[in-house]
């Protein structure tokens, strides 16, 4: 009994310190080393060094001088993240969509983009399209007093081109480099 226990105890033991001690901080070495920023957390600080958020996960502006990002499913917690799990035919999907519409809609600017309706599937994107923060460009800038083409270069200037896939902005970046605006700019 005691050849078929003990080999199998040492292998659970050596396997538990292989995969559970010296593989996690071989990989945390490696990441802090290479990758120093992402492995932290991608923070934003703001003047004062306070930590504002990270690039990676999506906060609520509301309020009609911020940019808007896209719906969260989980109210924009972190251990809540997920996608809504509503399924086209749901009405309360229907409503939903209808209802974030109405808030969104700018008079004049046809309809609000699909990033402004839908959430993503983490439910915490941070990104928009470039067409969704345009979208928002003119009333972002009436409500702060300041011109629209401000508020457009501050777009361009924050819309990121991945190495893959479509152009991105940065809705956190973005709102923080809209409150170091001045009025008048």
């Amino acid at each position: 009994m005691l050849t078929i226990v003990r080999p199998a105890v040492s292998l659970i033991v050596l396997m538990t310190l292989i995969t559970g001690v010296a593989y996690p901080l071989v990989v945390t070495g490696v990441a802090q080393v290479a990758f120093p920023e992402q492995a932290n957390g991608s923070l934003v600080y703001d003047d004062q060094d306070k930590v504002r958020g990270s690039e990676l996960i999506a906060q609520n502006f509301t309020g009609e001088e911020w940019f808007h990002p896209r719906p969260s499913a989980g109210a924009y917690a972190t251990v809540a993240s997920g996608a809504s799990n509503l399924a086209p035919s749901n009405p309360a999907l229907a409503t939903r969509i209808s209802d974030d519409a109405a808030k969104e809609q700018v008079e004049g600017q046809g309809p609000v983009p699909l990033n402004l309706l839908t959430t993503s599937g983490s439910g915490l994107d941070p990104h928009l399209s470039p067409a969704a923060a345009d979208y928002q460009v003119t009333r972002v800038a009436a409500a702060r007093h300041v011109s629209r083409e401000t508020v457009q270069r501050l777009v361009v200037a924050n819309t990121e081109s991945p190495l893959i896939g479509p152009a991105v902005v940065n809705v956190l970046a973005l709102n923080q480099r809209l409150g170091e605006l001045r009025v008048g700019q």
